[in-house]
């Protein structure tokens, strides 16, 4: 029987739980505030992102919008003329013309690309007027260079002389084949260390970032893959494909063979996964896995690689092949650059 004593006991120490002081349970749950921010953030595709990721951090640390920052970290890549496989020194297609793919999303949705543009150094800007200046998403070709100068853009010869040189070599078979990282090639007997992805050679940047708001953008741009035919579009200028963002769930990108990614829609869902409760490198395990699972002895030979974030700063990266590398840059390490799971 529960009798007045053990009431009286019983009561003391529920009035000496309630009497615990409110620092400790303080240290036990930590306020919401107390917690570390984990944005503003950019994280971008290869380990030139590292450059391209400290021009957007100049915008986010700032308090700058997420749309600057991807902008202009894209801008870095774009004008390096080292860089064969982004803007300006890209290489050519098989005809040795330069044209040059790009697409940005903001966080309410708002999007633009630039299909087959040549002679624009800075085609995410480009991007950009047509999400901003025009009803439509896409513009291509001549018609998206005429926009171009009647912006104000300027004109300018994007083959430089290295690039031409590389196509002039692979002129001498002119056998075009579409081969995963096909310029690697050129380099194997006497640069054998221009491997994919590092400072010699790599391929299309994808550049994702979250404001001190919170909001998210991302932009992709590339000169595609390397002595494709001409008019060839990959996945880097397509919304759902390239690049994705729902600013209520996070945002998603691609690199490598685009047409694989395209019949995957493969940044859309990778984002729809997140929706769904994945983590960033889970979702973009599972969008690797479809385009394996649906083609087997296609995957063996192409690379594929996707990067993700979700709205709480969260963020994963997963490839078909091995040597895909990522860079973060936030607050606390604005140069780290990660290498990305893969399948094989």
């Amino acid at each position: 029987m529960f009798n007045r004593r053990k009431f009286i006991k019983a009561s003391a120490l529920s009035a000496g739980l309630l009497a615990i002081d409110k620092s400790s349970i303080a240290n036990v749950i930590p306020h919401e505030e107390t917690k570390a921010k984990k944005f503003p953030i950019v994280i971008s595709t290869w380990d030139f992102g590292i450059a391209a990721n400290a021009d957007a951090w100049k915008v986010l640390s700032t308090g700058g919008r997420a749309l600057d920052a991807v902008e202009q970290g894209v801008w870095v890549p774009e004008a390096d003329e080292n860089n064969q496989s982004v803007g300006y020194g890209g290489l050519p297609d098989r005809d040795g013309h330069v044209t040059l793919d790009a697409c940005i999303m903001d966080e309410l949705g708002n999007c633009g690309a630039v299909l087959a543009l040549e002679h624009i150094k800075h085609p995410i800007s480009v991007a950009r007027k047509v999400m901003e200046k025009t009803p439509h998403v896409m513009l291509a070709g001549d018609g998206a260079l005429q926009f171009a100068l009647e912006q104000g853009f300027k004109k300018e010869n994007l083959l430089t002389p290295a690039s031409e040189k590389a196509w002039k070599e692979w002129l001498k078979t002119a056998q075009y084949a579409p081969v995963m990282n096909v310029e690697n090639k050129l380099y194997q007997k006497a640069a054998p260390q221009k491997l994919p992805g590092n400072q010699y050679n790599h391929d299309t940047i994808g550049m994702l970032a979250i404001d001190a708001k919170g909001n998210i953008s991302g932009a992709c741009t590339t000169s595609g893959m390397a002595y494709k035919l001409h008019g060839r579009i990959g996945d880097s200028p397509i919304i759902g494909a390239g690049l994705y963002v729902d600013n209520e769930v996070g945002g998603a990108t691609s690199t490598g063979v685009g047409e694989e990614v395209v019949r995957n829609v493969g940044s859309f869902l990778v984002v729809e996964l997140m929706r769904q409760g994945y983590a960033p490198e889970a979702a973009c395990k599972e969008a690797v896995m479809r385009i394996i699972k649906k083609k087997p002895e296609t995957a063996k030979n192409i690379q594929v690689g996707f990067l993700a974030i979700n709205k709480k700063g969260e963020y994963g990266a997963y490839a078909i092949q091995k040597g895909f590398s990522y860079a973060v840059c936030n607050a606390e390490k604005q140069d780290l650059l990660i290498n990305g799971k893969s399948y094989y």
